[in-house]
């Protein structure tokens, strides 16, 4: 049974994490709110660059002419893993469901015989992928310097993964992030980026009937936008990855703070109880003492 002393040491300590949790919990709070705002505010952004580059892919189709962003190299034997990940942890789950989803996928490309190849994007994906697949490497991108993510660190995401294209290093690439939900909700999310992947998109003026003629041609205007595209894609998953890497600390931070309060009132029961129990004892003492005078 621990003595007194270690009983107090122990709920001192307790409480200096509490004030630790607290502080990082209001911390993230702050930041959560610019983050998120980034992210809401990037988000139609995105998705209407993603219409104009869709209507440009459906009229191109797949014609000689269609650029190399768009066509591909015609196989998929080589796939280029992007896992974004946070730089820091104590974030809960945050790192870990990013990390997951692009294992599960690295177990199915393995099953079917295709060839794998991963770059890191925040060091806490690279430390939880290298015990199984270090040998998967390509490339690191370390963002601990950055106070403030731009759009220029996103460019420069992108001018890597195409120059890496242009090689003929890969042929498909796809990137790992979390999508900010709420504060309790980030949904992990797969996204091929390279070759241009589009989903249905509603596009009213095409519905309409209304034709547009492009100059100069719809492949020139789409070779010039797919580049783009790559990059606008990487900065918005950024931008979700800060926001849902801020709510969930606060969460994790929010939880661990309640927990710490918690272990506080069961050690100071335990410690009232055994400051009782000696007290107790010593009344016992004396009181044994003096009877037996």
């Amino acid at each position: 049974m621990p003595s007194l002393k270690d009983l107090k040491n122990r709920i001192e300590s307790v409480k200096s994490t509490r004030k630790i949790t607290k502080a990082m919990q209001m911390v993230a709070a702050a930041k959560l709110r610019r983050a998120q705002e980034a992210a809401e505010m990037a988000r139609p952004y995105a998705e209407k660059m993603e219409a104009v580059m869709s209507g440009l892919a459906r009229s191109v189709g797949a014609s000689e002419s269609a650029p190399r962003l768009l066509a591909g190299t015609g196989k998929d034997d080589v796939h280029l893993l992007v896992v974004m990940t946070a730089e820091r942890g104590l974030c809960g789950g945050f790192n870990s469901t990013i990390v997951r989803k692009a294992r599960q996928r690295i177990d199915s490309l393995r099953a079917a015989g295709k060839t794998i190849k991963i770059l890191t994007v925040g060091k806490k994906g690279r430390e939880q992928l290298k015990r199984d697949h270090a040998d998967l490497f390509v490339g690191h991108v370390d963002l601990s310097e950055v106070k403030r993510l731009g759009y220029a660190n996103a460019a420069e995401i992108a001018a890597n993964l195409l120059d890496r294209f242009d090689a003929g290093e890969f042929d498909v690439a796809t990137i790992y992030f979390n999508r900010f939900q709420s504060v309790i909700s980030q949904i992990p999310t797969e996204q091929q980026i390279i070759p241009a992947s589009f989903d249905d998109v509603e596009d009213g003026a095409d519905e309409a009937g209304t034709l547009y003629d492009y100059e100069p041609s719809e492949e020139a205007v789409l070779e010039d936008l797919l580049p783009r595209g790559v990059a606008t894609q990487i900065f918005t998953a950024l931008l979700e990855n800060g926001a849902s890497e801020q709510g969930a600390r606060m969460s994790a931070m929010d939880n661990a703070t309640r927990n710490a309060g918690e272990m506080i009132e069961n050690l100071t029961i335990q410690y009232n109880r055994s400051r009782q129990a000696v007290i107790t004892n010593e009344l016992i003492e004396i009181i044994s003492g003096a009877e037996a005078l």
